[in-house]
């Protein structure tokens, strides 16, 4: 496998930095932008354009792997790869001249994320992660530096679009906003997971949210240093198709289980 996710990773970081080049260049001349669904999310020509230039670049190299990519849905046949694309995480940000933005690819082998990349496109950072060999940051090691004890959290909050109205989503949310000093929605997935990658937030907490965004975050934050744990407190690992996540520096484990355990005995209580 290994020759295989060296050349993945060269194919991917060229293909995320060539489909940011598009979408930075887009951001700042005009693009065209409509509404993708009923549930008002968008879509922009940038989604397009990157996403052409990521699968082309896959499948030239890679013609059997199977590629699910966040607009045109699943290609290729099943087998042992999968790449998982997002190729503007942040489309809505996009859309409104916010710039925080990014793409992600992510390789899959066996249902174990092995290979994930995300370029920070406005910052020009490719955040590179690799299956127990380490995160790098522009090719310079990635580790989550240790954090020392705080009352007061910086979390960030991660959810899907199919629970914006889940009540339990809702007080949950509502319960780590009360008691953190900030709650931040980025509305850009992966760049959250770089934050947290880099020491900037205390943790994140992902209320049923699996995207195609989501794996290359889990593995760098993972690769350098972090835990990744489901709302239990059991390390996740592999994939899951409704993710509960909490991710945090190891030593705010404690912390930030007890805030989502408590946060769920709290709404589930209020039905009670």
């Amino acid at each position: 496998m290994d020759p295989i996710l060296t050349l993945a990773e060269e194919i991917a970081v060229q293909a995320a930095k060539a489909a940011g080049a598009v979408a930075r260049n887009l951001f700042q001349q005009g693009f065209k932008v409509e509404e993708k669904d009923e549930s008002g999310d968008l879509l922009t020509e940038a989604d397009l354009l990157a996403e052409q230039i990521i699968i082309h670049s896959i499948r030239t190299i890679f013609p059997d792997h199977q590629i699910r990519s966040e607009e045109s849905g699943v290609s290729g046949n099943e087998g042992d790869w999968l790449w998982m694309v997002d190729p503007l995480d942040g489309t809505n940000n996009f859309a409104i001249g916010l710039p925080l933005f990014g793409v992600s690819i992510t390789l899959v082998y066996q249902n174990q994320p092995v290979l994930g990349v995300i370029y920070d496109t406005m910052q020009d950072k490719v955040y590179v992660a690799k299956h127990e060999l380490g995160a790098t940051c522009n090719e310079e090691e990635l580790r989550m530096p240790w954090k020392p004890e705080s009352k007061r959290l910086t979390v960030g909050w991660i959810q899907g679009h199919a629970v914006q109205q889940d009540v339990h989503a809702l007080r949950l949310r509502k319960h780590i906003e009360a008691n953190t000093k900030r709650m931040l929605r980025l509305w850009a997935p992966t760049l959250q997971w770089v934050m947290l990658a880099r020491g900037q937030i205390d943790g994140i907490v992902l209320y049923n949210s699996e995207g195609d965004d989501l794996y290359s975050g889990l593995l760098l934050v993972r690769e350098a240093g972090g835990l990744v744990m489901d709302f239990d407190g059991r390390p996740f690992d592999g994939m899951n198709a409704e993710p509960y996540i909490i991710a945090c520096p190891p030593e705010r484990k404690e912390v930030m289980l007890r805030l989502v355990q408590e946060g769920m005995l709290s709404a589930a209580g209020s039905f009670n």
